[in-house]
């Protein structure tokens, strides 16, 4: 299908909507208000019920949609970003000869063609870690800038939502992940940036390869900003015309970044853009103060104000919104300071490429890990962070793993394994242990480096308790191994 043929279909067509979650609600309000006759698959009813009920679709179960001859009465087939390619209705649509696409792929279809008035702006986030901070930090900037704004996609209001709002929004910060950009095969952005790229759903996606490439359509707009840092992303990407960096912008590598005509960066504790042609520097406030603090901080501030450089936002507006953010919860979130040490929240470090980044520039940590690896290896990040570590407090099923890797790794770094299986009493118990190892000065860094399901909800509810735990009062702690 192209691109006039998927609006006809978006506008007035027989749209299936795969899912009725938050994505697929999004969609189905959107198509909802373009005439579309839409049917809802699910087979949660009661979900799939309220959502059919408020939008005026149909409601059908996945055995009903992959039964013959169902799906060939449709144009188009709208999938929400958790269904993976081989769920059993896409894979019925695939066969059927009906075309598969995504919720940002339909509101950025449906914004392009104008159906909700003039088109928006789009300024796209991905990356393997750090999406959500830089995408908030990237609306704050924006409205800052006096800019009417929305964060979509991941965080926030679903696209397709976001194209209902009135007054209409001028610009739309776009928190996009791999999933949502494997259905999206059109999508270019105004601005689009990759912050980082490293092994993650290679379950979903098939391979390292695949993933990198549905990470890399953000990159297919006319601005394509590249994370210089990360060799994993100026190897892969084949464009660019700005990039960012957590050094001084002069020292970026030319033949690593070729043609580019800005670069944001850090230079004697500013954040600055360099433009190229002209070698002009633009200040834009103190590195110094950026939250969360340390190098992952910066780079994601960097990002922003990259992405809202390239649309024309003035540099006051970039330090005065970076001065004041305040990073979300669990993602590197000061919950307490005592006794000369402060905790950090960093739960949302589920894997060890994230786990590295919360801990990289920081020195005396007493770092708070473990959980579900999922397979991950450990043994890099271990041997990267390992002249950075007071002490380690391991907790989780995958505790030893990490402990065996400490120990090959970094063996005179102590480390305190604790292996209770009861949630409250292990996050207790790994506070009261880290509270031990700590002196004045230190850190200490709740980034797991693994999911959270072996014990807890999530990952908020393992941040929480984290923070609960190190506003506590002094007490004994666990095991030293």
């Amino acid at each position: 299908m192209n691109a006039k043929t998927l609006v006809d279909a978006l506008r007035g067509g027989r749209v299936v909507v795969a899912g009725a979650g938050v994505a697929g609600t999004g969609v189905a309000r959107m198509l909802a208000a373009l005439d579309a006759t839409v049917t809802v698959v699910d087979d949660n009813a009661e979900a799939g019920g309220r959502l059919a009920g408020e939008t005026g679709a149909t409601l059908a179960s996945t055995d009903q949609a992959c039964a013959d001859g169902f799906l060939e009465t449709f144009d188009l087939v709208v999938t929400s970003p958790g269904w993976r390619p081989d769920s059993a209705v896409l894979v019925a649509a695939a066969d059927a000869g009906v075309t598969v696409i995504g919720d940002i792929e339909a509101a950025w279809l449906a914004d392009q063609a104008g159906l909700f008035g003039a088109p928006r702006t789009w300024l796209a986030v991905t990356g393997t870690n750090g999406k959500t901070t830089t995408t908030a930090m990237l609306e704050a900037i924006l409205t800052a800038d006096g800019r009417s704004t929305l964060a979509v996609g991941n965080i926030g209001t679903p696209p397709g939502e976001a194209l209902l709002a009135d007054p209409p929004v001028e610009m739309l910060s776009a928190e996009v992940s791999s999933f949502q950009l494997h259905w999206a095969p059109g999508f270019a952005p105004d601005a689009g940036c990759v912050l980082n790229l490293a092994e993650d759903h290679l379950d979903w996606h098939g391979s390292f390869d695949n993933y990198a490439a549905d990470k890399l359509r953000v990159l297919t707009g006319d601005v394509a900003v590249l994370a210089a840092d990360d060799p994993e992303v100026t190897s892969r990407a084949t464009g660019g015309r700005w990039a960012y960096t957590v050094g001084d912008p002069a020292d970026v590598d030319p033949t690593v970044c070729p043609d580019l005509l800005r670069v944001t960066g850090v230079r004697d504790g500013r954040l600055v853009d360099l433009d190229t042609t002209t070698g002009s520097v633009t200040d834009l406030g103190s590195a110094g103060g950026i939250s969360p603090p340390g190098p992952a901080g910066v780079a994601d501030a960097a990002a922003a104000a990259a992405l809202a450089r390239s649309a024309g936002v003035a540099a006051g507006s970039v330090a005065s919104a970076l001065s004041s953010f305040t990073v979300q919860a669990h993602r590197g979130q000061t919950v307490a300071e005592t006794d000369g040490v402060r905790w950090i929240d960093n739960s949302k470090a589920t894997n060890p490429h994230a786990a590295l980044a919360a801990l990289q520039g920081m020195e005396g940590v007493v770092w708070v890990a473990g959980g579900q690896l999922k397979g991950a290896e450990v043994d890099d990040l271990v041997k990267a962070v390992a002249p950075t570590l007071r002490a380690a407090v391991l907790l989780g099923v995958d505790r030893g793993i990490i402990a065996e890797s400490l120990a090959d790794g970094a063996p005179d770094v102590p480390v305190t394994v604790v292996d209770s299986t009861d949630p409250e009493d292990a996050m207790r118990l790994a506070v009261e242990a880290a509270r031990g190892h700590a002196r004045p000065g230190d850190a200490v860094v709740l980034a797991p480096a693994a999911a959270s399901l072996d014990m807890y909800r999530g990952m908020s509810q393992r941040g929480d308790l984290f923070a609960a735990a190190a506003c506590a009062t002094d007490t004994e702690g666990g095991d030293e191994r």
